[in-house]
């Protein structure tokens, strides 16, 4: 066993090399946004196939993540964290030369099986590597890798775009995935959990199922409304399926997932905290794009470029969350985080149709630098408590926790901006077709030439975006009352004689 104390700058520098891997999964998440109109014509795809290229992603994501974890336990995390690496770099060259959309389809699902051993590993031998002083800042870089890759998608997508071909935005992943390679063989010392348990068949099954109903559900009542019998069905298998693995983990001996975990206040509301910061956050990034585009005229370049104020507040608030932690506690500062947020997002829903970016970057810096304190802080006090055995499945839980909860905020407060939209338009006596999205609007406005129309659909869009924030803002000022309420000042540690147990050995 090598304590945290004796790896030195080596758990630093294969840190830097995690960091640089979930960079390219956040990339992925939404570069493939920008290459859409190009996939539809270069491959033939349709309307449906083109939610695939998302949903393909999405849904095995969601459905591997708590086996990742375990398995990452029982055979080694960095094995595991090899073994996803080599699955994101083939997928990703199997995308960049795919000639049909099955093809594509076929090679996102793969890259969604990736990146689900990549992002809960990464996360998972952080415990293994860093003593408790160093964490907050570990997981500060892990935090903003993670999150890094989600503006710049655009930016980089719509450069190669200009560039090169479509498969340009999937071939980018390779060469980060060989130095990933290379530096976590070298870097990263092997952990695992010691105790061999038998592998939870049914726990795997009904926690998959669960999650891919939950989440199949939520992208289809997004796109087709809640009452639709697709989306009722797949949300009725997610909870009944996610029902049915709760009970058989309070009965079997081995479980996939050890639900004492939840007895801990600091991982409880930890993970709560952390996926209502990201609930909020993907709420605001579904938003801001299509304002640019459809409401300021920027293209998608710009686009990007755009939301790069939330990057630059989220390092800032990072930073001083990190040196104010010791003396605030987790508590204080999370919901200073939420603070933050709360008083940003509640700005943003006074925009009006002729706000102008300036205004737009002003309060996105400020919702930046509140996720900069709530959302490392938060995941800090959940993985602290997490003992360094059961940190694969436990790390997998938070990110189960947290993509479900992107997932939903995208769906529930697209609802809201849509459902504000298409009334505000109704109201103005709007054609129905340019009911269907602020694009579709903007369009028929342009196809008519009327200036009439063009105005009253930025102001509708508007004024549905300003109903989001709201929503969003709400949210932030319970989370701030949480945070106070139920989250520990100090972090609770784990069980020290239970983390003696861990295996750890240099690579």
């Amino acid at each position: 066993m090598t304590p945290p104390q004796e790896l030195g700058t080596r758990k630093w520098y294969a840190l830097g090399a995690l960091a640089l891997s979930l960079l390219v999964v956040g990339l992925d998440l939404t570069i493939l946004n920008v290459a859409l109109p190009t996939l539809a014509t270069d491959l033939g795809a349709s309307t449906g196939q083109l939610q695939w290229f998302a949903d393909a992603y999405n849904l095995v994501l969601a459905a591997a993540l708590l086996p990742a974890g375990m398995l990452g336990d029982r055979f080694g995390r960095k094995k595991m964290l090899l073994i996803a690496l080599s699955l994101f770099g083939v997928a990703s060259l199997a995308c960049s030369f795919a000639t049909s959309a099955g093809e594509l389809i076929a090679g996102r699902a793969v890259l969604g099986l990736g990146a689900a051993g990549l992002m809960p590993l990464s996360m998972a031998v952080l415990p293994v590597l860093f003593t408790p002083d160093e964490r907050p800042r570990a997981l500060t870089i892990w935090v903003t890798a993670n999150s890094l890759g989600i503006p710049l998608g655009p930016i980089v997508g719509g450069w190669l775009l200009d560039h090169y071909h479509w498969g340009s935005v999937f071939l980018i992943n390779v060469p980060v995935v060989l130095i990933g390679l290379v530096a976590i063989t070298f870097l990263l010392p092997e952990s695992r959990n010691p105790e061999r348990s038998r592998i939870d068949v049914l726990g795997v099954v009904t926690s998959s199922l669960g999650l891919v109903g939950l989440t199949y559900g939520i992208i289809e009542g997004g796109e087709k409304g809640w009452t639709d019998p697709v989306t009722l069905l797949a949300l009725a298998i997610g909870l009944v399926s996610l029902a049915g693995f709760i009970a058989w983990q309070r009965r079997t001996e081995h479980p996939l997932v050890d639900l004492s975990l939840f007895r801990s206040p600091s991982f409880t509301w930890g993970g709560i905290l952390a996926t209502l910061s990201t609930f909020a956050m993907f709420g605001v990034l579904f938003a801001m794009p299509q304002y640019f585009q459809a409401v300021i005229g920027a293209d998608a370049l710009g686009t990007g470029l755009r939301l790069l104020p939330v990057i630059g507040g989220l390092l800032v608030g990072a930073q001083l969350a990190d040196r104010l932690a010791p003396r605030l506690g987790a508590s204080r500062t999370v919901a200073l985080g939420f603070g933050l947020l709360a008083a940003a997002l509640l700005a943003g829903a006074t925009t009006q149709a002729d706000s102008g970016y300036g205004f737009a970057a002003a309060w996105m810096t400020v919702i930046g630098a509140g996720l900069g304190f709530a959302l490392p802080s938060a995941m800090d006090a959940a993985i602290g408590a997490l003992s360094p055995e059961r940190s694969g499945v436990g790390s997998a839980l938070l990110m189960a926790m947290r993509s479900v909860g992107g997932t939903i905020g995208v769906a529930v407060l697209g609802t809201v901006l849509g459902s504000a939209y298409r009334g505000a338009l109704e109201a103005d006596g709007a054609p129905a077709a340019a009911r269907e999205s602020v694009s579709a609007g903007v369009q028929v406005a342009h196809q008519l030439g009327s200036a009439d129309l063009l105005h009253s659909v930025h102001s509708a869009f508007v004024e549905g975006m300003d109903a989001m924030l709201w929503v969003c803002g709400g949210i932030a000022v319970v989370a701030l009352v949480l945070a106070l309420r139920f989250l520990p000042r100090r972090a609770a540690a784990a069980d020290p004689l239970a983390g003696a147990a861990e295996s750890v050995h240099a690579a």
